[in-house]
Order: structure tokens, then sequence, then C-alpha cells
């Protein structure tokens, strides 16, 4: 069980036939991100951002925010794992949507971070474990402050 209240209470309200696949969402997320994120509730979503203790500038459109950089979000009718690195970087986005065909029998629903996870039968676990190790706290700082200084 988590010490942070605000997550304990976001897990609480999770559908039953969601909460094993966003517990282990979680928990990959959780082993799997480098060091330099810290998971929080951000936006109404269990996030994973680079902290103020960090990075102090926080997010540029709520500067009291600290950086996101992952979310898991449960919506209306899926689960939306949104990764920004995927967003912002365009080999990661290149790499991510070649590799899915290989991991899952039905075809990617995404948005610009927004990957729609509508089985829950059919997470392609590895891969999305994969994907975590991808970018670095150092690495997305560095990605997002390029793109907000163009």
């Amino acid at each position: 069980m988590n010490t942070n209240p605000a997550i304990n209470q976001w897990l609480s309200e999770i559908p039953e036939e969601r909460k094993e696949a966003i517990n282990i969402l979680r928990q990959l997320c959780k082993n799997k991100l480098p060091k330099g994120f810290e998971e929080c509730i951000n936006y109404n979503m269990l996030s994973y951002v680079i902290p103020k203790s960090i990075y102090p500038e926080g997010y540029h459109c709520a500067p009291e925010l600290p950086l996101p950089f992952l979310s898991i979000g449960n919506q209306k009718k899926h689960i939306g794992f949104y990764h920004m690195g995927i967003y912002a970087i365009p080999q990661l986005m290149q790499w991510f949507t070649s590799e899915y065909p290989k991991h899952s029998k039905f075809k990617l629903d995404m948005g610009k971070s927004c990957i729609r996870l509508k089985r829950m039968d059919d997470i392609p676990y590895e891969l999305f474990a994969e994907l975590c190790t991808k970018v670095s706290s150092k690495e997305w700082i560095a990605t997002y402050e390029n793109a907000i200084k163009r």
C-alpha cells in the first residue's frame, strides 16, 4: 500500500475490471523508470514527474506543478497511458509504433502522447516496460527545455 493518500484515493476509485491492468502498469513504471521521476497524482491521473526538488522551474503551463512525463489515466472508455517522450522525441515514436504490432494482435490506438488501452486482456506490458526505460530524467529535462525555448 502506498503512503500517499491522494494515490490511495485515486487507486480506490478504479473500476474492478481495470484494477489489475492499472496495478501492473503502475508497478512497471515504478520499477522501470530511471531515477529522477516521482509518483504523484497530477491532473487527476497517476503520474510520474520530475519533482520540483530536481527541476524547480516546474511545468511552464503551470509553474507550481512538477514537470510531467508519464501518466496513467482512468478514462471513460479506456486506460490512457500518456508518455510525453513519445510526443516529443520522433525517434521514440517511430520505435514504439514499429514495435507495437509485434506485441499486440490489435491495432495501436493513440493520439499525440496518449496510448488508449481498451482491451485489458491485450496490453503489451513488456513493451510498456521497455518504453519506460528509454528516457532518463536528464534527457527528459533537456528535451523539454529544447522544445519550450524554441
